[in-house]
């Protein structure tokens, strides 16, 4: 069996996604990426859920961009600059995000 090469696209496919990542580097904060209508993934110390719950940080970010920034395809960066995300809360917990995807 091959390995799939699809990005994930869907909330609980970028969540699991980002657990993998959380396995490896778990967060000593808690961040949220709100994708308004679509849901909310909270992440907090191993742990990655589909929750809209109280974070550090916050990151308004749209579904399909989400999935791009997991799939590496779009520079936070420049996303940031352009205003496809916006970040509330502690700025320093978004900056680890980085490590996290990595």
């Amino acid at each position: 069996m091959t390995k799939s090469t699809t990005h994930p696209t869907t909330l609980p496919e970028i969540a699991a996604r980002l657990q993998k990542g959380l396995d490896r580097h778990p967060l000593s904060d808690s961040l949220k990426f709100d994708c308004g209508a679509a849901g909310a993934i909270t992440l907090e110390g191993g742990t990655a859920r589909l929750a809209d719950d109280p974070a550090d940080c916050t990151i308004r970010i749209s579904e399909a961009n989400l999935a791009k920034l997991i799939a590496g395809q779009l520079n936070p960066m420049t996303a940031f600059a352009t205003g496809k995300i916006k970040v509330s809360g502690d700025m320093g917990v978004a900056l680890k995000l980085a490590k996290l995807l990595g």
